[in-house]
């Protein structure tokens, strides 16, 4: 959480505290579509606030991918998807008191020991699936002959936090051609606008409902925003890749004016030999991920948040620690857990090497082999073998 948030969360109301945490379905059923374009009734159009998640019951068929660049039309906020309450005046005042959005100055030393192995990018043909860790919540993924960007930040600093503590794991001249990009939430630490306009605006966008207006302004040109549990497909050069936008336990903001405006989520890339990748941006823990694994199965790597999770009594319900993403994964059903969103900003109270330590000890904890917790260094990548 930047400053910036923290100065925003400010407006919310002092009794926010009092909404519901976690309710089943999330404060919206599946999809939640008020407010988009008149067609035909859908499973994502019908369903209420009130619908359950029903773990064992057979899941929904996939959605049909939609066309590209398709104008939709949104609601005027998505509140009702929250499953948490906005920290309140009281909160933020707490938090003034006690100081604890930054690591003690003692801790600082363990910045010298985080993490940072640079080195060059693996060959990628059309069957390979690879990853590449620049850092935060930015990866470098190609599959099906694509290469993708997530939530790309190559900016040193951005508002409101201060400066990166390990440089970005790999040079921007360095990069393949991109081939889309995915972004899961505007906030700053995800949606870094000097990084964009690095791009050709030509660039496919993949965004959140409600950021296609923020993107087209900007002068790009192939811009496809998605509700919860709707997907594209992207042609490559080994067939066609899907992404299906997922919900996440999170919220969106970007300037006084704009809470939850646009929607958050993750999504989940799905190769054409059919592997699958989670990328779950910025979340909280909760119901959500058993909900993503029963509709994506054989997911075989998640991609999930570890750290800025300190203090739990105000974070607890928009970023996982290092146990709960551990718990995340096992939700999911996936086989390989990916730690991301540490070691890049400090976002939050806890040491820097803290959410390293962590999850290693929970993964040991489940059993699970070692080689499936790909704890990478920024700069490092991996490939994963195929099926």
């Amino acid at each position: 959480m930047t400053e910036q948030t923290e100065r925003s969360l400010a407006e919310q109301p002092a009794d926010a505290e009092r909404l519901p945490y976690d309710r089943p379905g999330g404060g919206a059923g599946p999809g939640g579509g008020a407010g988009r374009s008149p067609g035909p009734p859908s499973e994502s159009s019908t369903a209420t606030a009130a619908t359950p998640v029903l773990p064992h019951a057979t899941p929904p068929p996939l959605a049909e991918p939609r066309p590209l660049g398709e104008p939709r039309s949104w609601p005027r906020d998505f509140t009702h998807r929250l499953t948490a309450p906005l920290p309140g005046v009281r909160a933020l005042a707490r938090i003034a008191r006690e100081g604890k959005l930054r690591p003690a100055p003692e801790t600082l030393l363990e910045i010298q020991q985080l993490p940072f192995e640079p080195g060059p990018m693996p060959a990628a043909g059309t069957t390979t699936v690879a990853l590449t860790w620049a850092g935060h919540a930015s990866w470098i993924i190609r599959m099906g002959g694509l290469t993708v960007l997530t939530d790309p930040v190559w900016s040193r600093k951005i508002l409101g936090t201060p400066a990166r503590v390990t440089p970005v794991g790999v040079r921007w001249e360095d990069l393949p051609p991109v081939d889309a990009v995915l972004i899961s939430h505007n906030h700053y630490d995800h949606l870094d606008a000097p990084t964009l306009k690095r791009l050709p605006r030509h660039t496919p966008l993949l965004l959140p409902a409600g950021l296609a207006r923020w993107a087209r302004r900007r002068g790009f040109t192939h811009v496809t925003d998605l509700d919860w549990w709707e997907a594209v497909e992207l042609p490559g050069p080994g067939g066609p890749v899907r992404f299906d936008f997922v919900p996440a336990h999170h919220w969106s903001k970007r300037t006084l004016t704009d809470t939850c405006r646009s929607l958050w989520g993750g999504w989940v890339l799905t190769g054409p030999d059919g592997r699958r990748i989670h990328f779950a941006g910025d979340t909280g823990y909760g119901h959500w991920f058993e909900e993503i694994g029963r509709r994506y199965p054989g997911i075989d790597l998640a991609l999930l948040p570890i750290g800025a999770y300190d203090p739990r009594w105000m974070l607890r319900p928009v970023h996982t620690d290092p146990e709960e993403a551990v718990r995340a994964c096992q939700d999911l059903g996936a086989r390989s857990l990916v730690p991301m969103h540490w070691s890049t900003f400090l976002l939050s109270g806890e040491p820097p090497l803290e959410p390293l330590h962590r999850v290693r000890a929970a993964w040991a904890a489940t059993g699970r082999p070692r080689e499936d917790l790909w704890d990478l260094p920024v700069g490092a990548s991996r490939v994963l073998a195929e099926r």
